[in-house]
């Protein structure tokens, strides 16, 4: 902190773990105020620094994350993101954090299964953040969002679109961000009724040989207690026009299961050091 202090000429406060929009409640005010740095963490291994956007500036708080990266690259830290987070509003009840986040990932140690489509002539075309946790890794396109149904409106058009073929991997960050950390059950609600419409408007644009893949990086229990992640098991929901004959899934071992039916698909195999066995029922 006393490193990240010096580089970055900003008073760091905070330097404990908290809820991204709690923190902003206890010291937004003196942030804006001040122009320090905000600094906190979460159950994951990240450190995130808040700003304000008009006090502060995003470029200046992308100058600081850079900077904060760079120190969080040595052995006895090595964090596996650095995110920034601006915010704007003018008090501790009217905060609220804004599209220009931005991670600062560590890019993958090995070749991941998006490298392999890449290197094959496929597009992989990342919907929201999923370039920054990946680093621009083994990503060919990417198209940043600021909503749910902004990623699906996005998500929509690249179905639509006849003249690729590849991947579409898309995160949609507001059943997280707005309701599971804020344990908000009714927000929940809704926005899985919203997202559940649009999906109903992608399946009617999908061609026959397209395939749909539904799950969730990990749980965020709207009703439980605290604001972490919760560690429920996740759905995976797959739908195909060409699936004709529906059937329950057994549990799978891990994500890996998902990359390498995702290979499979385009005909590819995964690498040696690549975990994941192909879900054969898909193509059953």
């Amino acid at each position: 902190m006393d490193e990240l202090e010096a580089q970055t000429g900003h008073k760091l406060i905070g330097n404990y773990a908290s809820s991204g929009t709690e923190i902003l409640v206890q010291l937004g005010e003196e942030q804006k105020r001040d122009n320090s740095l905000i600094v906190y963490t979460s159950a994951d291994s990240v450190l995130q620094i808040a700003a304000h956007e008009e006090t502060t500036g995003v470029k200046e708080l992308y100058r600081c994350c850079e900077i904060a990266r760079e120190i969080c690259m040595k052995p006895e830290w090595y964090l596996g993101r650095i995110i920034a987070r601006p915010f704007v509003g003018e008090d501790k009840n009217s905060f609220k954090r804004t599209p220009n986040r931005h991670d600062y990932a560590l890019s993958p140690s090995v070749k991941t299964d998006m490298d392999i489509l890449k290197d094959n002539g496929y597009m992989t075309s990342c919907v929201g953040k999923i370039s920054d946790i990946f680093n621009g890794a083994g990503v060919t396109k990417t198209v940043k969002t600021v909503s749910n149904m902004d990623g699906m409106d996005k998500t929509i058009e690249q179905v639509k679109n006849d003249e690729w073929t590849g991947l579409c991997f898309v995160n949609l960050v507001e059943f997280d961000s707005e309701y599971g950390h804020r344990r908000n059950p009714q927000g929940y609600a809704k926005a899985l009724e919203e997202f559940d419409a649009r999906l109903g408007e992608l399946i009617k644009v999908m061609r026959e040989d397209d395939v749909l893949m539904v799950t969730a990086d990990h749980g965020n229990d709207p009703t439980y207690k605290g604001s972490d992640h919760t560690r429920e098991k996740v759905p995976f929901l797959v739908y195909s026009p060409s699936i004709k004959n529906g059937k329950y899934l057994e549990e799978g071992a891990s994500f890996g299961d998902i990359g390498a039916t995702i290979l499979d698909n385009f005909g590819l195999e995964k690498e040696k050091h690549l975990i994941g066995s192909v879900i054969k029922e898909i193509n059953e």
